[in-house]
């Protein structure tokens, strides 16, 4: 991974190169402390470490047996679905089984997704620590009635990643179900390059090792400096952006199999980093099609900004056809690729033209190797952030509020904060 941060020394807001020196003092010392954490596999630090303790063999074995269906489901909620979601988008390749996510409970899609498939040739990985997410669980239930209904023996289609203890553990023991641990110590967020989101991977094909070298790779440039660690560079700099006023991180891929990137992105930056009233807030953008909508407020609205944009130095490519059109002549010879590159490097310099901070961001290519190192690289730049931003970086006590809440709502306890749902102020216009 290959960050550049020049384009931040001169924005509004800005950083300069001797505030960054300064802080460098700060970035050892966080440094220090990843590394002991990393090194006692605590909680949370312990994702950091997945490089060298995820088993890509005991992945395969365990997706082996299903050979090559016409589909995958899985069925799990944030970082259940979204770090497997980013790896098969980004390496999707058109022989690949199908990969679905159901992560959300809304009917309407979960009723279309269950009718469209062929549920015989589909396998089902169930994905959820505790074995008792209500969304995941309910979702599970509707798939589960649906194989039975259409004659299909769902345990013959289906497998659990899960804890080592919980419902779901129970469920692959009686029903002698395939099952992968989910990792100790390693939040869901933190999890994509586990069991949790490397097993829909396996099922396709991709290359689990290349994935995992790639993210010891970025390890490996770990350092006591910002100035010699790619994901460093990137931790310090959104951190001290924040500081001075750039409480919005626009993630800009340019390139569409990037897309689930930056969603994956936004939960692991607002879920680990929202907390005690500071954090950074995820706005999610696609380039070049979001420079024709939101760049418009990125370079000409409030100074609370800052872009970061990402792509891959190399990619596949596509002529663009000569054209008669008058004032599109230049575009004959030239090549989607070319287009693409002029579009990120002018919005780019747009953007620094008008003191916007940008930071860029390239791998290599979109490939398990460039993967690997970008998501592992963005795991470690957050990690740095909350310790330079002194947060707790691997809790989330506003999410599990919610979840209580929820709860019951449907029954499931007596949980305080369900009753204030009954206390909700109210406003109705007509």
């Amino acid at each position: 991974m290959y960050v550049d941060i020049g384009n931040v020394l001169d924005g509004t807001p800005g950083v300069s190169r001797d505030a960054l020196e300064r802080m460098d003092e700060s970035v050892a010392a966080a440094h220090e402390r990843i590394e002991s954490g990393r090194a006692d596999a605590e909680h949370g630090y312990a994702a950091l470490n997945l490089p060298e303790t995820a088993d890509a063999d005991e992945i395969r074995a365990a997706v082996e047996p299903f050979g090559d269906p016409e589909a995958v489901v899985t069925v799990g909620i944030g970082g259940s679905a979204l770090g497997a979601a980013t790896l098969t988008e980004a390496l999707a390749d058109e022989s690949d089984p199908d990969a679905y996510y159901l992560d959300n409970v809304d009917p309407e899609r979960v009723s279309a997704l269950v009718e469209s498939l062929s549920l015989s040739d589909t396998v089902v990985n169930v994905v959820s620590r505790s074995g008792t997410t209500a969304e995941t669980l309910s979702n599970f239930l509707v798939v589960r009635e649906a194989m039975d209904d259409a004659g299909v023996d769902w345990t013959d289609r289906t497998f659990v990643t899960t804890g080592r203890e919980g419902n779901l553990r129970s469920l692959a023991e009686k029903h002698d179900l395939p099952a992968l641990d989910v990792p100790d110590g390693v939040p869901g967020r933190f999890s994509a390059l586990s069991t949790v989101g490397m097993a829909v991977a396996a099922i396709q094909g991709h290359d689990l090792d290349a994935l995992l070298a790639g993210a010891a790779d970025e390890a490996d440039r770990l350092s006591g400096s910002l100035f010699e660690s790619p994901a460093y560079a990137y931790g310090a700099t959104t951190y001290a952006l924040a500081q001075r006023g750039a409480l919005t991180n626009a993630m800009m891929p340019y390139a569409e199999s990037l897309e689930y990137f930056a969603e994956w992105f936004a939960q692991l930056w607002a879920e680990s980093l929202g907390k005690d009233g500071v954090g950074q807030t995820p706005a999610r953008a696609l380039g070049a099609t979001d420079q024709h909508s939101q760049l418009q407020l990125y370079r000409a609205g409030p100074r609370d900004k800052l872009v970061t944009l990402v792509r891959p130095r190399e990619r596949e490519d596509r002529a663009i056809p000569e054209t008669e059109l008058e004032g599109l002549s230049y575009l004959g010879g030239s090549s989607l690729g070319e287009l693409l590159s002029a579009e990120f490097e002018a919005t780019e310099a747009s953007l620094a033209a008008a003191g916007v901070p940008n930071v860029r961001v390239e791998i290599d290519r979109v490939d398990e190797r460039g993967l690997g190192e970008l998501l592992y690289g963005m795991e470690a730049a957050c990690v740095l952030y909350g310790e330079l931003a002194d947060v707790s970086t691997f809790t989330q006590p506003a999410v599990e509020w919610g979840k209580r809440a929820a709860r019951g709502l449907l029954g499931g306890g007596d949980f305080e904060e369900a009753d204030a749902v009954a206390e909700k102020t109210t406003l109705v216009v007509e």
